[in-house]
């Protein structure tokens, strides 16, 4: 797995082996997950959606104790897979990494707890599988709009952003900060350190 610039975000670029029948490659390996974290993932839940060409999904994110880490891939078609760092008083605080998923290279993302997941379709049925340490709590679930000018996320140009009626209506970072919903830095490390903690008992 490759370390991106932000504390918490991983790539896995897997080597895919096609032949006359199709393509096998491995999407998750425990060992590989372990080496890079420090910690197992735990998977609480798995789900999958599909998006047309311009949805944007996200940016989406939960309260951390337990927060929800995510383990991304896309099986069919293409996304703009973006990481956002949305812990107070991290380092690279607002700063946002976006990786190109896709049914092709097959490269995946991981997203530790506290960090902001968005992603565009650059297609048509563009599907996404993505495990969960955590299941979906609505009252710990929490929405950063992905269009906010503060945050300038680069989306592709010459698609116009489909947002759900609850993504468009979410705050901006700004404002999330102000009425308290981001978690903090210290809070993330903690419980990372909790998990790798639980590993080495």
């Amino acid at each position: 797995m490759r370390s991106l610039g932000i504390e918490g975000a991983w790539a896995l670029e897997p080597k895919v082996f096609p032949d006359e029948r199709g393509s096998f490659h491995e999407w998750y390996r425990g060992a590989e997950f372990r080496e890079a974290t420090g910690y197992d993932l735990s998977l609480k839940q798995a789900n999958c959606s599909v998006s047309r060409w311009g949805v944007v999904r996200g940016v989406h994110f939960a309260d951390v104790p337990p927060g929800q880490a995510k383990y991304v891939t896309c099986i069919r078609g293409a996304i703009l897979d973006v990481v956002v760092d949305l812990r107070v008083d991290s380092p690279t605080f607002a700063q946002w990494e976006a990786v190109r998923l896709d049914d092709d290279t097959r490269h995946a993302l991981f997203i530790a707890e506290g960090l902001g997941h968005a992603f565009m379709a650059l297609t048509d049925d563009a599907t996404v599988v993505y495990l969960t340490s955590e299941g979906y709590a609505p009252e710990r679930e929490h929405c950063v709009h992905a269009l906010d000018p503060e945050l300038g996320i680069t989306w592709p140009e010459g698609i116009r952003p489909l947002l759900s009626p609850k993504d468009a209506e979410a705050p901006t970072l700004a404002e999330a900060q102000r009425d308290g919903l981001l978690p903090s830095y210290a809070d993330c490390t903690a419980y990372y350190e909790k998990l790798r903690g639980e590993v080495s008992d």
